[in-house]
């Protein structure tokens, strides 16, 4: 075997540890993801009743004294609970697959890269849960009620009992239903179906997740060096455009909803800005202890100032001006 061959081994060892490590790292996330979501579908039922609770309350004050959700298909109801267990497993197996990441990179970072990295990892997921916190409790409601606000009742059935309770006859069998005559058009009325009431609620919850992480990546590319506090104020204008678009893009056509997730974005960006300023302010203080720091050369070229004390040298020497 040839020098050249010895060589390429070498260097493929350290490539196939790594590998191995990755698979150890991605099968101990897999059964932790598995775990969780086998502990979530246990309780999915009240997950899926706690995550409606929003329409159920808004329903309520419409006038339905009885909420329903429906299904169409006899598989629908339990895939909802399918995918109730998948995002809520994940989020309980999340310290477990965080942890495993972690475990993978931390070998291949330098003591300090490590310390910076850490905290945002905590962070992260603390920022989703506000974010989704505030979609549930803030803008789901607020949605939903300007969705169903445009119908009169919100259940056919409160709808018929209310026109029928005064015009049944007295003799019929208690278990009889009548469904009185109506001649002013056809009743538009909300019949709910689950998976689709869901997928609005988790669409709010990822949506407002996500854009709560705003600090979180904005400080990291901050310590990154990748942006600055000058840089992000400069761009405030462009970055007021681009959150108004995002806030009409995922809130209903609702100004109140659009002013508050405006408010809370720009409010996370302002925040975002005076982070990256505090790290600026670290790095610099930690160069300058290690002697590292050096002041900007002013800009002497285009300084009037400097030209005329260079003229009257020029004079001085008898030079032309």
């Amino acid at each position: 075997m040839s020098a050249t061959d010895d060589e390429i081994e070498d260097s493929s060892a350290p490539l196939i540890e790594h590998l191995a490590e990755l698979r150890t790292r991605l099968i101990r996330s897999a059964i932790a993801f598995i775990i969780g979501m086998v502990l979530a579908f246990t309780v999915a039922e009240p997950i899926l009743q706690f995550l409606l609770h929003p329409i159920e309350a808004t329903l309520r004050e419409l006038g339905d004294p009885s909420p329903t959700m429906q299904y169409t298909s006899p598989q629908e109801y339990l895939f909802t609970l399918f995918r109730i267990s998948m995002v809520f497993g994940f989020a309980l197996a999340f310290p477990v697959i965080s942890y495993q990441l972690w475990r993978f990179v931390a070998p291949g970072l330098y003591k300090s890269e490590k310390g910076a990295f850490l905290p945002f990892l905590v962070a992260s997921p603390v920022m989703f849960l506000l974010g989704a916190s505030f979609a549930h409790f803030v803008v789901t409601p607020l949605a939903m009620a300007f969705f169903l606000g445009f119908a009169d009742v919100s259940s056919i059935f409160a709808n018929l009992l209310s026109r029928a309770a005064d015009t049944l006859p007295t003799d019929l069998p208690i278990d009889t239903a009548v469904v009185p005559e109506t001649a002013d058009g056809i009743r538009i009325t909300f019949f709910g179906k689950v998976n689709e009431s869901l997928d609005i609620t988790l669409k709010f919850i990822i949506a407002f997740g996500l854009c709560f992480q705003l600090p979180v990546l904005l400080t990291l590319m901050g310590k990154a060096g990748l942006v600055s506090a000058a840089g992000l104020g400069s761009v405030r204008k462009y970055a007021v455009v681009a959150i108004l678009v995002l806030a009409a893009v995922v809130t209903p056509p609702d100004v109140t909803t659009q002013v508050i997730l405006f408010a809370v974005v720009y409010g996370l960006y302002e925040i975002s800005i005076f982070l990256v300023r505090m790290v600026e302010k670290k790095r610099e203080k930690e160069l300058r202890a290690q002697g590292l720091w050096f002041e900007d050369e002013p800009d002497t070229a285009n300084d009037p100032m400097m030209k005329e004390f260079e003229e009257d040298d020029d004079e001085a020497e008898g030079k032309t001006p």
